[in-house]
């Protein structure tokens, strides 16, 4: 009769933190795993000539802590999704990828929102600089790939709101 009861305790128990680590898992609380998420409000369309390519949706930082910030700690984002970086003058920009896990394509844009430098497929948490090497006044965060998609070049340029 012990046996028994113990075992019936002991099956009790084993259930209870089963379904209690499941729940704790489904929950989204584990914060590595589900980081940050943008909440793009606005679209770029992308133009070749007078031909539009595409759209990105895309979430803005436009003051030094967004910009900052930019997609550090966004673990997924929509393909078509991507983040718009506006500065208030043209000058050689920097970007480094620490503390971001996606791998991006990172889109240069001069004064007149014309395309002047890409770079593709960034290395995720990397701290070496990627850089557009002549002034640029806006950059698209887009996921990697994308550039590759849309054949996207250098001389396009880009609208917004």
């Amino acid at each position: 009769m012990y046996m028994n009861n113990l075992s019936y305790l002991l099956v009790t128990i084993a259930a209870f933190l089963f379904l209690s680590l499941a729940s704790c898992n489904d929950s989204g609380d584990d914060p590595v795993r589900q980081g940050r998420s943008i909440s793009p409000d606005h679209t770029v369309t992308i133009y070749d000539g007078d031909n539009s390519v595409t759209e990105v949706h895309v979430a803005i930082a436009d003051s030094e802590s967004e910009r900052n910030e930019g997609l550090m700690d966004v673990h997924e984002m929509a393909f078509d999704t991507g983040m718009l970086f506006l500065f208030d003058d043209e000058q050689p920009r920097s970007f480094w990828m620490a503390n971001t896990p996606l791998s991006l394509d990172i889109i240069f844009m001069n004064a007149n929102r014309e395309i002047i430098r890409i770079r593709t497929n960034t290395t995720p948490y990397s701290e070496r600089q990627v850089t557009s090497e002549v002034p640029a006044q806006f950059v698209l965060e887009v996921n990697a790939g994308f550039v590759r998609e849309y054949d996207l070049r250098e001389g396009m340029r880009m609208e917004w709101e």
